[in-house]
């Protein structure tokens, strides 16, 4: 099968390359999927890069890319030989192993293989994974959000989009912040009541203007560290925020005596490791979003598999609206 591997970390130009490996054959509890696409996301590209301080891999050689789709062609023994032929989304796919989804095969425990509709594309499956999962944990981990107000920041990004469409199909009345321009038109048709500008000095003060002075019951949020003092000011008591991001201020300081006499509880959601009931309820959240037509996935471009150099670079840089995906076909 071909596959793109790396063996050092760096640049994508630079350890990307575009190989011919035996397609895998599925151990017990696993299936072999044929991909259809391979999705990119930010996750992905930093492992490629390193953390500070790595040296290599953490494999000889790595298959990048978590998310993906495609069509069951195998099972291994003690799955059910009816799966096979059923159109899949897949998660976790090279986490904590080396074989990801950028190739034309994938060989992976079944759960990590779940069902896609007929009606939904593989550029709507590989666009899952981790932003959908990420979005349906944020939103509805903590129960039903029916006739509670969301604050949902970073809204016209991936996780953030998704979000919005999650807590609108759940009943829930939703602010939302994005950058002006296209990230708020973004944030707007996904159904946000309100957009704000993430950028107001005043956003505090928007944010509780546009809940008539009634506090956020639940926040979803994308870089908490820099964001902390206004979430800590229009948060309910006992309110939560749900936070899985904070690249800007990865060493926040707290306000907090101002959490302590709100009770806030501060979730923080990484979505490789969630919980398997958590993980359950994410699951079972978005393809039930999808069937009622109430989630769907924006797609930036499709590369072909020896264009992923390129696709790796159009991740790193600023301005795309969707997902970048790979024709692993």
């Amino acid at each position: 099968m071909r596959a793109i591997t790396y063996s050092e970390l760096g640049p994508a130009a630079d350890v990307l390359t575009l190989s011919e490996l035996e397609t895998p054959t599925p151990k017990a509890g696993e299936v072999l999927v044929r991909l259809a696409r391979s999705g990119v996301n930010p996750s992905d590209v930093k492992s490629r890069q390193g953390a500070p301080g790595a040296t290599k891999p953490a494999y000889p050689q790595i298959i990048p890319h978590s998310d993906g789709a495609g069509t069951i062609e195998a099972v291994g023994t003690g799955v059910d030989a009816a799966r096979i032929g059923a159109h899949v989304w897949i998660w976790n796919g090279q986490w904590q192993r080396a074989s990801g989804t950028c190739a034309q095969y994938i060989a992976l425990p079944s759960e990590q293989a779940v069902a896609l509709a007929d009606a939904q594309s593989f550029d709507t499956g590989a666009s899952l994974g981790i932003p959908a999962l990420t979005a349906a944990h944020t939103v509805l981990g903590g129960g039903p959000v029916a006739n509670k107000t969301l604050l949902v920041s970073g809204a016209g990004g991936s996780v953030g989009f998704m979000a919005v469409q999650l807590a609108k199909w759940a009943g829930a009345r939703v602010v939302a912040t994005a950058s002006a321009g296209p990230s708020a038109d973004h944030a707007a048709a996904a159904g946000a009541d309100v957009v704000l500008d993430h950028r107001s000095p005043d956003l505090a003060d928007e944010i509780l203007q546009a809940t008539s002075g009634n506090l956020i019951d639940r926040a979803v949020e994308c870089e908490f560290g820099a964001n902390i003092d206004t979430l800590a000011e229009v948060i309910a008591p006992n309110g939560t925020i749900s936070a899985y991001g904070s690249q800007l201020v990865m060493t926040p300081a707290l306000p907090f005596r101002t959490l302590l006499f709100k009770a806030v509880t501060i979730d923080i959601a990484l979505v490789y490791i969630l919980r398997e009931a958590e993980r359950a309820v994410a699951i079972k959240a978005v393809n039930k979003a999808l069937a009622d037509s109430a989630l769907t996935a924006r797609v930036h471009k499709v590369f072909t598999l020896d264009q992923t150099v390129a696709a790796h670079q159009a991740v790193e840089a600023a301005g795309r609206h969707g997902a970048i995906l790979i024709d692993t076909e």
